[in-house]
């Protein structure tokens, strides 16, 4: 079976792209510019939602934290794609806190205007609908593989949905540099960083992906895929 990336990878166009122009001036005009340092926190666990963000630069991870301390990472956000509007919609506090993993700039729509904007615009209504189903979809493919597979097998797949994150708009081809800290790529398997590590080195040996300091390059996806043995 033809492995397919899209069952662990949100790949949605920007909400506002194509909107007719009266719908589009309800939430521009009310939009601001944020600029958003590499580390700073966006959004915190059971916080109240302020509004939505549209990612235009950078990347921001969501994560969980448990008892202890230690993060779940969900998910990592590109350029394009909207986060914090799903505690908006449903009346309840942030699931997750969001930081950014590099130097941010996000669109961000407070909450009231947000709310005017989808009861004025049944095409954004049904937009983000759609983006909601397909995230929900997603997660889930996602969460019971990561329930159901080794570790190992959890890297591979692991670092085929972030290359895919890390890939350049309208340039595919061309090789990727993944730029993930150890500690947030084991947050994302949910693994130990020494069990990520060894995981790391044995892939390196196999020259199925090269690494320089934190920089991860993936070589051989067709052998990732292998390893993932998932179906």
């Amino acid at each position: 079976m033809t492995f397919k990336i899209e069952k662990y990878h949100f790949k949605t166009d920007s909400i506002l792209e194509g909107l007719p122009a009266k719908e589009f001036r309800l939430l521009k005009q009310e939009m601001q510019r944020i600029e958003i340092k590499k580390g700073k926190l966006i959004y915190r666990e059971g916080s109240y939602s302020k509004g939505a963000y549209i990612l235009r630069k950078g990347k921001v991870k969501i994560y969980q934290t448990n008892k202890d301390g230690k993060e779940q990472i969900a998910y990592i956000y590109r350029k394009g794609e909207i986060m914090g509007y799903r505690p908006i919609l449903c009346e309840e506090l942030h699931p997750v806190s969001a930081v950014a993993l590099e130097d941010c700039v996000v669109s961000f729509i407070p909450r009231k205007y947000f709310l005017n904007a989808l009861d004025e615009s049944p095409i954004l209504a049904r937009r983000l609908l759609t983006n909601l189903s397909h995230e929900f979809t997603v997660w889930i493919n996602k969460l019971t593989l990561f329930a159901q597979q080794p570790v190992r097998e959890r890297v591979a797949l692991s670092l085929l949905i972030i290359n895919e994150k890390y890939k350049k708009e309208g340039r595919a081809n061309l090789t990727v540099v993944i730029n993930l800290s150890r500690e947030d790529l084991a947050n994302y398997v949910g693994t130990t960083i020494e069990t990520l590590v060894r995981i790391l080195r044995y892939l390196k040996n196999e020259k199925i992906i090269a690494t320089s300091g934190r920089r991860i390059t993936v070589l051989k996806p067709k052998e990732l895929e292998k390893i993932a043995d998932f179906y």
